[in-house]
């Protein structure tokens, strides 16, 4: 999706786990290791946009870890999911995102990369690999990808 901002988006990013391996996606454009993820569309909210984007980039159906506390009787609205994490960063030069990073879990390993969403690689990573420098993983990516595994692992 096109930027809704010239400076500033909201996005949010997913790292899944299965049978303790997270997985990460090469991003086409950056040619770095990511989560999966994108940008917030209008009249979504970040947990919406993090299930969208599973299933766009790479075919998942996931199911979002943590819990909704829930407040009382909304009659117009609802609480969301709060995400794990949450972090501002530079895109380039003059554009920034909004991160909402969620963990979750999917019940299989079957890849299967969207007509729109397409990635050089996608591979399902243990946490020593996380480490291998190879691999090229940014300490953002590797710190959130070691986070999910240690939350969600069976």
């Amino acid at each position: 999706m096109p930027h809704i901002n010239e400076k500033l988006d909201f996005v949010s990013d997913v790292f899944i786990v299965h049978e303790n391996k997270v997985l990460l996606r090469k991003h086409d454009k950056y040619k770095i290791w990511l989560s999966v993820g994108g940008h917030i569309e209008p009249g979504e909210d970040p947990t919406e946009a993090a299930i969208r984007e599973a299933k766009e980039e790479v075919g998942l159906d996931i199911t979002l870890a943590g819990n909704v506390v829930e407040v009382g009787d909304f009659k117009k609205g609802k609480e969301l999911l709060p995400p794990r994490f949450i972090n501002r960063h530079w895109v380039n030069d003059t554009h920034e995102h909004v991160s909402f990073i969620y963990f979750a879990t999917t019940a299989t390993t079957d890849i299967h990369q969207g007509e729109t969403e397409i990635s050089e690689d996608i591979r399902w990573f243990t946490k020593d690999e996380l480490d291998d420098p190879t691999f090229g993983l940014t300490e953002g990516v590797r710190f959130h990808a070691k986070k999910a595994l240690e939350a969600l692992k069976t």
